[in-house]
């Protein structure tokens, strides 16, 4: 038998909670002790039904009270379960599986429905020590007190333009969401502007699940499809200039009079506007909104799963994310060192568009390489990759533009390791028709098959590389290797090193960039989406 309990509310659906027992108890026990189990304390104090003395004195309500303290010890034990915690999390599997997929979310964790697998993996494959490090959002009393005022509010209304390629995007929306909570408004859902190098005119819900990211904020942010029709004609407030890494306390001293005033807040070009140090709800949030609630349309998740099993059909395989496009090559200062005449073709690109150069301008090419400021050649991905003891049959899938060269340039990588793949190669006639000038939609195709590898490694840094890094970790910290440029390339350059020793030397810098948990606040500008501990993540020590 179950008892169930209905609990009501203004703004979300009745859930029922149920509490099994035995019927053995139940039917041992009087009409009238039931009765009390199931009237609240009010309720059963005017029944008179019977006395809290006759209540203690009876040997069948103390068996239920034994009864109900070794069913919670048992979830202690077996789930790491505290009820009366001052830092509840939700319920957590100690163990993640490696078959996790994006924005499939459950228990905190995401997802895909596979079998599991029985053989742990070892040589290569093996994955680094958790540390029992798992996600847990506990907001304070005083997050959730004060949710109730911000959703009660429709005087606010922020709209958002964010600019870039899908994982820049991405990066925008979380920020425009924590902003949205600091100013107490209501978030239009976030328009994308039309990206001028590939031409994509993709929409918000062209990319991602939009009912999805409307019912995971419910309880944080009142996300809206449009304006209400009396803001619809009136002129917002616009900023175009945010200054970077601003506080909560300068949006609410910048914005909020005004905002009050007028209704709407036009806000353009958030990357890296806000501040990477936030305080720990605000952190939290950044998290609750980057690995749950922007979750990739259903049709992009269906074809990215397709292609993961067609992937992990044979066993394990690595993500490898290649930055050799001929725009990195421009904005990083750096050569492709393909040939003088691709050299050529970078420098006139660089000077005719200087605005495009990211790196330090000041820095001449070799200084930037040995600095570790360049994304990895195909040559030297073979060498770090065989230096680290990848199988020769290893799979392994590549995600990434036509590099500089075309796919000639990536001849030594084939050669080394001749199951090498991408989402072109795994996918049947016609299923990437639909996408094919939807370069966000792409990259998000490689970002489902990436993550959901047994090992990630990127080339060189950025958006996606650092989304994926920070998704893998929230995920149980699955092997994600960070090339160590800095210190390896010195090594890649001396031609008297012998290759065993060569080997030795790459594994010994990479023992620990291997994906293991990292704390955040080690270093003050960490992006807590890349770094999710200890904000967005404990273990039992945390408590």
């Amino acid at each position: 038998m179950a008892i169930s309990k209905t609990v009501n509310s203004k703004k979300h659906q009745h859930h029922q909670c149920y509490i099994s027992v035995p019927s053995e108890i139940i039917n041992s026990l009087s009409s009238n002790s039931l009765q009390s189990l199931l009237l609240s304390p009010k309720k059963a104090s005017k029944t008179g039904a019977f006395s809290r003395s006759k209540l203690f004195k009876n040997p069948k309500t103390w068996f239920l009270f034994l009864f109900l303290f070794g069913f919670l010890f048992m979830m202690k034990m077996w789930y790491n379960f505290d009820p009366f915690s001052p830092n509840p999390c939700e319920i957590t599997p100690q163990k993640v599986s490696s078959s996790l997929i994006p924005n499939e979310v459950s228990d905190g964790f995401i997802k895909v429905e596979e079998k599991e697998k029985d053989v742990e993996l070892k040589g290569f494959w093996k994955q680094p020590d958790g540390f029992g490090y798992r996600p847990c959002l506990d907001f304070s009393e005083e997050y959730r007190k004060s949710s109730g005022e911000i959703l009660k509010d429709r005087s606010k209304y922020l709209v958002v333009v964010v600019s870039g390629g899908m994982n820049q995007q991405r990066n925008q929306i979380v920020d425009a969401v924590v902003i949205a909570r600091i100013l107490g408004a209501a978030l239009v859902v976030p328009i994308l502007q039309v990206n001028v190098i590939w031409g994509d005119e993709s929409e918000f819900s062209d990319i991602f699940d939009v009912e999805h990211f409307k019912e995971a904020l419910a309880d944080d942010v009142r996300i809206i499809s449009s304006l209400p029709s009396n803001h619809l004609m009136s002129r917002p407030v616009e900023e175009k200039h945010t200054p970077l890494h601003v506080s909560p306390q300068w949006i609410r001293g910048r914005y909020l009079k005004r905002m009050k005033r007028e209704g709407v807040l036009l806000l353009r070009g958030l990357d890296s506007r806000l501040s990477k140090d936030l305080p720990s709800d605000l952190q939290k949030l950044r998290c609750k909104v980057a690995f749950h609630a922007l979750r990739f349309a259903p049709p992009i998740r269906e074809l990215g799963n397709k292609l993961t099993e067609r992937m992990r059909s044979k066993g394990p395989y690595l993500a490898l994310h290649l930055r050799m496009e001929k725009d990195v090559w421009v904005r990083t200062g750096c050569l492709p060192g393909l040939s003088p005449e691709y050299d050529k073709i970078i420098q006139n690109e660089r000077k005719r568009r200087p605005e495009l150069l990211t790196s330090r301008s000041n820095m001449t090419y070799h200084e930037r390489k040995l600095a570790g400021l360049c994304p990895l050649t195909a040559i030297e991905v073979t060498r770090l990759l065989k230096a680290l003891e990848v199988p020769k049959d290893g799979r392994i899938f590549w995600a990434g533009g036509n590099p500089l060269g075309g796919s000639e340039v990536l001849s030594p990588l084939m050669t080394e390791f001749p199951h090498f793949y991408n989402k072109e190669d795994l996918a049947l006639a016609g299923e990437l028709e639909p996408f094919s000038k939807k370069a966000s939609i792409m990259a998000a195709i490689d970002y489902i098959v990436s993550e959901n590898s047994d090992v990630f490694m990127a080339s060189h840094g950025g958006n996606m590389g650092h989304a994926i890094q920070g998704y893998r970790a929230y995920s149980g910290h699955k092997k994600t290797i960070t090339p160590n440029k800095r210190q390896m390339l010195s090594y890649f350059l001396n031609t008297s090193l012998h290759e065993h020793e060569f080997n030795k030397i790459i594994r010994d810098l990479h023992r620990d960039s291997m994906g293991q948990p990292e704390i955040r606040t080690s270093k003050a500008g960490r992006d807590v989406t890349k770094f999710p501990i200890p904000e967005c993540m404990r273990n039992d020590s945390s408590y």
